[in-house]
């Protein structure tokens, strides 16, 4: 029995790959203890990265990238699974070096899945993803440090992107002020129709400053871009807030910081990994996810889209061009 998947293949003489849509087997697929059929994917950067001509994080080829997927169990050999039950990946490097969900099938490790929460399809968890897992997973470090709605305005940089997006709708119907940061004017209306009740415009906060302190505004941060941002933002933290760190568009350095924000202001810089997380933090964040994020929201950032629309799309997540969630149906 055949079926599609996107592969890409590299050239050994000229080193680059290219990405097509092709049939193949279950016998091709990597041995594992668990074979989904995959309902959905998604995309996310590192998907760029490993479609892209320059193969980004893949190292052996051919390749199936997608590093998450939502589907049914067609066969277990771990008693965890039987066949019928839903289940959800995102993590444990799958998609860069194991293959993954850019197929109609996929064969994984017990250890990766977690079990779809009731009332989440998987279409939903796909508009969710490793983008929105984060996103929970930072909501719920800022939460587990004290951060309460009432605080005062909880500023999320990136907010046009996948894991802003969800990060502003889940706080925002959690009942917290939301000020989201975006460089794009034209998405205002796209972050407030989320729940964001300020738009912050990106040149507020890319300059460098030299001050070691700047006026206190936020009782919390979702930061997704790192670099000068992150270091302006550290300055204007309230007293004992914390910022959960999550990803570095803007750089991996943190341009302009100072220790004052940490010793004077007691501010906490959180770091977010949801590639290795623990399987007992990755259930209670789906489970929260099914809870509170606002599943009428969720469906506002959602793009559609096939295995053949994959090349494009991760060249264009590549260039911040990519606007919310996009959703795979790899059965289309």
């Amino acid at each position: 029995m055949t079926f599609n998947a996107l592969v890409v293949e590299k050239d050994e003489d000229s080193g680059k790959t290219v990405a097509a849509v092709k049939s193949i087997g279950v016998d091709d697929l990597p041995e594992a203890d668990v074979l989904v059929a995959v309902d959905y994917s998604t995309v996310n950067y590192k998907d760029g990265l490993c479609i892209g001509p320059g193969g980004g994080l893949v190292r052996k080829y051919p390749h199936v990238p997608g590093i998450d997927f939502a589907g049914t169990v067609e066969d277990s050999a771990d008693p965890r699974y039987k066949p019928g039950d839903k289940v959800v990946l995102t993590g444990w490097r799958v998609g860069e070096a194991h293959w993954g969900g850019y197929a109609q099938k996929a064969r994984v490790k017990a250890d990766w899945l977690v079990p779809l929460p009731e009332g989440l399809s998987t279409r939903a968890a796909m508009a969710v993803g490793t983008a929105g897992l984060t996103a929970m997973l930072a909501v719920m470090a800022l939460e587990d440090h004290g951060l309460k709605p009432g605080h005062g305005p909880v500023l999320v940089t990136g907010a046009a992107g996948g894991v802003g997006s969800v990060a502003t709708a889940i706080l925002a119907h959690l009942g917290h002020e939301v000020a989201a940061v975006t460089g794009r004017p034209e998405q205002a209306e796209y972050l407030r129709g989320l729940g964001a009740s300020q738009i912050v415009p990106r040149e507020e906060l890319s300059e460098v400053t030299r001050k070691p302190l700047e006026s206190e505004q936020w009782a919390g941060c979702v930061d997704a871009v790192a670099g000068v941002m992150l270091g302006r933002v550290l300055k204007q933290m309230k007293y004992g807030a914390s910022v959960a760190a999550i990803g570095l568009a803007g750089g991996a350095a943190i341009d302009g910081a100072l220790i004052t924000p940490f010793i004077l202001r007691g501010v906490n810089l959180l770091g977010i990994d949801s590639v290795m997380q623990p399987y007992d933090n990755r259930l209670r964040a789906w489970e929260r996810i099914a809870r509170d994020l606002p599943m009428d929201k969720l469906e506002t950032m959602v793009q559609p889209a096939v295995l053949a629309d994959l090349p494009a799309l991760g060249a264009a997540i590549l260039k911040g061009q990519v606007k919310g969630r996009v959703v795979v149906d790899v059965n289309a």
